[in-house]
């Protein structure tokens, strides 16, 4: 009696249709572009290591802790053979306009990325879910997601899987999405095709460059992490140095400038995601009312935003700073004066530094009158 035949295994995709198909996946799960790339980054290894040893990290010793892993992905990840990169934008629809804000003494500026939810747990989710996607077209594999998570050179593997060059001042940038997006990896261990590296299209403008308030971009592609605001108000933990807190102006978290004077982002785009909208009104708040925040006011609001890794301290520690740039009144002398006897020996010294600024300002008019 004849057996019965065994179903014939279902062909897998080609390679175009496989990588029509992840991008697909890809859209769906919301990211906004995804792209394939190899492992090689030895001129990227090359170029950190430079960085490195000039010291332009600063207290973020963790860029230099793993070694060369950080370049190297098979040796972070074993067995990783390719890296999907994925651009998520974030660009809040609704938010007030950055630049009239920067113009705004008495208000606070945030950087854009983070007027919403904490985009970590946001585009983990959504990589996760595309390597689940992968596995269904082609297969099982080994992988691990990446958001800002591990030591992993994101903006090097975004390039070559074809999603933006890195510009002058060292963000990344797409023809088609200027550079207001996330970026995250799912390292696997499937030979996807890779795409083609993305070429740089800066071109002559170096517009960034006189933009940063604080010169941390020293040269094309160059940037001291040290004079940064980004770095000053995010990652450093202790006293903002007193001869760059005037340039800091209204920024409490974050700095976008360099950003905001690029010409492609004439091509920026909106984020999809809901979570990325403004939350709390933090495109536009009074410097004042942030300061009369409690811990515990911190806490709640807080919460659930990329703002709350650097806690309540370096917040008021930062606020104190932009009020010492405000214009003087009595509502800012005020909020000063109420949190001069702070328990945090770092808030109490911002707050000196802010008081001696707003006393000085007034000087020269008390002079003139």
């Amino acid at each position: 009696m004849p057996q019965p035949s065994q179903a014939a295994p279902a062909a897998l995709p080609t390679a175009r249709a496989l990588r029509a198909a992840i991008a697909h996946a890809a859209r769906q799960l919301g990211l906004d572009a995804i792209g394939v790339t190899e492992i090689h980054l030895d001129e990227d290894e090359r170029h950190l290591q430079r960085w490195l040893e000039r010291g332009w990290h600063g207290q973020m010793s963790y860029m230099a802790r793993h070694g060369r892993k950080r370049s190297r992905p098979n040796e972070l990840v074993p067995g990783t053979l390719r890296v999907i990169s994925a651009r998520m934008n974030y660009r809040a629809r609704h938010a007030r306009d950055a630049e009239a804000v920067l113009h705004e003494p008495e208000t606070a500026y945030v950087s854009r990325y983070a007027l919403g939810r904490d985009y970590h747990k946001v585009m983990r989710k959504a990589l996760k879910r595309l390597a689940g996607a992968v596995a269904e077209l082609a297969g099982p594999h080994g992988y691990r997601v990446f958001v800002d998570s591990a030591p992993v050179l994101e903006k090097a593997l975004a390039r070559n899987a074809g999603l933006g060059w890195i510009g002058k001042h060292t963000n990344l940038i797409a023809r088609d999405a200027g550079s207001w997006f996330f970026i995250g990896e799912v390292f696997t261990d499937l030979p996807l095709p890779p795409d083609t590296p993305a070429e740089a299209h800066c071109g002559t403008c170096s517009a960034c460059i006189p933009a940063c308030p604080t010169g941390a971009i020293v040269a094309p592609y160059q940037l001291d992490a040290r004079r940064c605001i980004s770095y000053l108000t995010i990652e450093l933990e202790g006293s903002i140095p007193p001869p760059l807190r005037t340039a800091l102006g209204n920024r409490i978290y974050g700095c976008d400038d360099c950003q905001l004077v690029c010409p492609w982002n004439k091509f920026a785009r909106d984020a999809s995601h809901p979570d990325f909208q403004v939350r709390h009104a933090l495109d536009s708040p009074r410097l004042t009312e942030l300061f009369g925040w409690s811990p515990d006011t911190f806490e709640q609001r807080m919460r659930g935003s990329a703002i709350y890794r650097i806690g309540y301290e370096r917040w008021m520690r930062n606020i104190a700073v932009a009020l010492g740039n405000a214009g003087r009144s009595d509502a800012v002398l005020a909020a000063l004066e109420a949190r001069r006897e702070h328990p945090s020996a770092l808030v109490c010294e911002h707050v000196q530094w802010a008081l001696e600024q707003q006393h000085a300002r007034a000087a020269p008019a008390a002079a003139g009158s």
